[in-house]
């Protein structure tokens, strides 16, 4: 199993077009036997040390392999909406990782 944490930063007044492409993204993980683990919106409430900005969410997925994870980032149907993506995120840090 690969592991991705992203950490997704969006640009001020974008939150609709973000939510618009995650409408579309999410559900073809599993398409790309991905797994959606955790999707997390993080409230100061929720922090008890911060040296950074806080993302707008933070995400956890799972995907078999290498090939899954180029599937699904190259998937046609996410591509048609990729400009939403783009219109919406100011930046976004994706960790790969495996489990321990």
């Amino acid at each position: 199993m690969i592991y991705f944490t992203q950490l997704i930063y969006i640009l001020d007044g974008q939150e609709a077009s973000f939510l618009a492409f995650e409408a579309v993204a999410i559900p073809l993980i599993a398409k790309h036997n991905g797994k959606l683990l955790l999707r997390y919106r993080p409230s100061s409430d929720n922090i008890i040390e911060q040296n950074m900005e806080m993302p707008y969410e933070i995400h956890l997925v799972e995907f078999e392999n290498e090939q899954d994870v180029a599937d699904f980032f190259k998937d046609e149907e996410r591509q048609k909406h990729i400009h939403l993506k783009e219109k919406s995120i100011k930046s976004v840090w994706l960790i790969k990782g495996s489990k321990l």
